[in-house]
């Protein structure tokens, strides 16, 4: 099989400096690029993370080090990276192959004005989606004096914007204690108010009366997996969840509903809201950050917000 490495090389070759904050240098699963499809490159605030989804052959995983090689020599990959590793995500171990530098597996990084702290080398993913980078922009915007519920939270990413735009209350809400208490740990890292701050680690469909008590909420942000083995299986538990929204919802509060299942477009969120909650209106799908390139507008991720109007 032929595979073109060139796009990749056009990437490193166009950094005239690196970049301030993390930020996805390569996006090789918006299938724009042939025999790349599985592949993605990150800039994590001094190291580089390049992330392979699919086992290949090694002739291709050379011509990917090869590339690397081949920056680290110039003078801005010599001076201003400190790790470049391939993380193996098809292993069930997630191995991560080290090529230069030492890795840092907890690094601080930054995106706008927000800390986050990653977790790089024993877990699939990082403690960050960069795709979401508009969301958190989005939420930071319109969390201003809200009551904020943050479901299927994770280490916080939405929670953590919604208290720099000034969040009245927010409450977290995931099954994976672990990745909450990475969340507490972004928060302190932002000097946020923790006493503002709940991390809840329940199974929502266990815990609708709390929330419901803990409510009603100015903005919900809904961000699930796309399936999660024996918790959630995304199209017939969203249903449950948008059954149920209006109840935690005040008039005119604000619902950010997300899905990242290339099979599933807009359209699905869309009509399962008409369907489950026909007071919650669709307003708009937020854009994706420009270097997340798709060859399907409907095939990478989908953030709608809604608003309720009864």
């Amino acid at each position: 099989m032929q595979f073109d490495f060139s796009p990749v090389h056009q990437v490193f070759s166009q950094l005239s400096t690196l970049p301030d904050e993390i930020k996805r240098l390569f996006h090789g699963r918006g299938r724009c690029y042939p025999s790349l499809e599985h592949l993605t490159i990150d800039w994590l605030s001094g190291q580089i993370m390049c992330t392979v989804f699919k086992e290949q052959d090694e002739d291709w995983l050379e011509a990917l080090r090869a590339c690397l090689h081949e920056f680290m020599q110039t003078p801005l990959g010599n001076q201003g990276v400190k790790c470049v590793f391939i993380q193996h995500r098809y292993r069930a171990d997630h191995q991560v192959e080290v090529l230069y530098g030492t890795l840092e597996t907890r690094p601080v990084v930054t995106e706008g004005d927000l800390k986050f702290e990653l977790s790089l080398g024993s877990k699939q993913n990082s403690g960050l989606f960069l795709d979401m980078r508009n969301g958190r922009t989005w939420v930071k915007a319109h969390s201003e004096n809200k009551k904020v519920l943050n479901l299927f939270a994770y280490t916080c990413g939405f929670s953590v914007a919604a208290m720099a735009g000034n969040a009245k209350q927010v409450v977290n809400l995931d099954m994976a204690k672990a990745a909450l208490k990475q969340g507490r740990r972004n928060h302190q890292l932002n000097q946020h108010r923790l006493e503002a701050v709940s991390f809840l680690g329940h199974d929502l469909f266990k815990s609708w009366g709390k929330l419901r008590k803990m409510g009603p909420y100015d903005l919900v942000i809904i961000d699930p997996p796309t399936f999660q083995k024996g918790s959630f299986a995304l199209t017939k538990d969203y249903q449950r969840i948008l059954r149920r929204l209006p109840e935690l919802l005040h008039k005119g509060a604000k619902v950010l509903a997300c899905v990242n299942d290339p099979s599933l477009e807009s359209q699905f969120l869309i009509d399962e809201m008409h369907r489950e909650a026909p007071s919650v209106a669709f307003v708009e799908r937020l854009d994706n950050p420009a270097e997340f390139k798709d060859i399907d507008l409907q095939g990478g991720l989908k953030c709608l917000v809604f608003e309720n109007l009864a």
